[in-house]
């Protein structure tokens, strides 16, 4: 028996009114990302949904998807192609990376926390917890979200689901959203490993430097020790309460921030200038560069013998401020510290595109419960997003090539 409730449809060969621009285009891209479904009937359903997310206006509802891409209602076999049918959400997204690659030139990968604001306490991952991104407590969905980012935008190419606690120990919660066995509670440093394993042996995607704020978790040696174990380059921002071992041991329970403090009296600021590709402004601040040893490294592993790692600390500490405006961790070379700075700030496009994908493109619009279906669900609006992308690139080449 069909896990459709019927065939889809085949599409309108006249686009709708309000088809998105370059949507001609749209069934190669589909072919493409959805050309390994084993049924005709999934990659005609996959092509509905991504239609309807970039062309639905407001909420992007089965209803309104499918009266909108179709001319008539078809909710019940949508909401199956998405929360029942079970192609593979990871070989999509794997798919999609292939191609955001050859659309822009990635110069980073970005981990961002996403937040699903819920009503109910139904939908998988579902509970009343702390937000960092938002620095608030909210009854949501936390996910963690890799992003391809360069000077071109970002697109989110990967997704992890962050469960809580309460998701462990109900297990009727567990089985009205069929979240596998092997889904537990984690620490997030765990999620994000995963994702670049991913990224890394599967889609055999070129390593590039990690950006994370990590400003939420007290702790990032799990994190940075398993960038290093990988050969991956990262800046990562931290907690200024981040606890760290200061020369000599002086202080009590020292911090990052006191470590800058210390460091300052020793130590010349480097004035660094760049270009804003974003709002086109020159931009100028200071910054503090000091080794730094992370206090949970004082017995690596529990081996003893074993040398600290030594990292960077980056502090933006322009003059006449009492303290500086954002703390980095950083494995890169020093000596290329406006490169570094550079690369720091790519994280803002990750936003921008997570922001993109929420207002136009239905990243919060998900109505299911089901693991499956939450995963279908971002992978196909990160698609969504990963499109207009590729129009955008498309179209930029096109007014940069001279006329016959």
């Amino acid at each position: 028996m069909s896990d459709l409730a019927t065939i889809a449809p085949p599409l309108p060969s006249v686009l709708t009114p309000g088809a998105p621009p370059g949507a001609r285009d749209l069934p190669a891209y589909c072919g493409e990302l959805f050309g390994q479904f084993t049924r005709a009937d999934q990659r005609r359903w996959g092509e509905v949904y991504l239609r309807g997310l970039l062309a639905v206006p407001g909420r992007k509802t089965p209803a309104r998807i499918t009266e909108q891409v179709l001319g008539r209602r078809a909710v019940q076999q949508i909401q199956q192609f998405v929360n029942q049918s079970p192609w593979a959400s990871a070989q999509v997204r794997g798919r999609l990376a292939g191609r955001m690659v050859r659309a822009f030139r990635a110069e980073a990968w970005s981990v961002d926390e996403v937040v699903f604001a819920k009503n109910g306490d139904r939908s998988v991952g579902v509970a009343r917890q702390y937000a960092a991104s938002q620095e608030r407590t909210v009854n949501c969905q936390l996910a963690l979200a890799t992003s391809l980012v360069g000077h071109a935008g970002g697109v989110p190419v990967n997704w992890r689901l962050v469960l809580p606690s309460r998701w462990d120990r109900d297990e009727g919660l567990r089985s009205q959203a069929h979240l596998p066995d092997d889904e537990r509670c984690r620490p997030r440093w765990s999620y994000v490993l995963e994702a670049l394993d991913e990224m890394l042996d599967e889609w055999s995607l070129e390593p590039l430097p990690v950006l994370a704020d990590w400003r939420g978790d007290g702790d990032p040696d799990p994190l940075l020790r398993g960038l290093e174990a990988r050969g991956l380059g990262y800046v990562v921002q931290a907690s200024p309460h981040t606890q760290v071992l200061l020369p000599r041991g002086r202080c009590t329970g020292p911090t990052l921030a006191d470590l800058a403090a210390h460091a300052v009296r020793h130590t010349e600021r480097t004035s660094v200038t760049w270009h804003d590709p974003v709002t086109e402004r020159m931009c100028h601040s200071e910054f503090l560069t000091v080794p730094v040893l992370l206090r949970a490294e004082r017995s690596p592993e529990g081996c003893p013998g074993v040398a600290p790692r030594v990292r960077m600390l980056l502090a933006d500490w322009p003059y006449g401020r009492p303290q500086p405006r954002a703390y980095w961790l950083t494995n890169q070379p020093v000596r290329r510290l406006a490169e570094i700075v550079l690369l720091a700030r790519l994280r803002r496009f990750a936003g921008e595109a997570l922001g993109r994908m929420h207002d136009e493109f239905g990243l919060g619009d998900f109505e299911g419960r089901s693991f499956r279906g939450w995963h279908h669900h971002v992978t196909l609006a990160s698609a969504a997003l990963g499109f207009d992308m590729v129009r955008q690139q498309a179209d930029e080449r096109a007014l940069s090539t001279p006329h016959a």
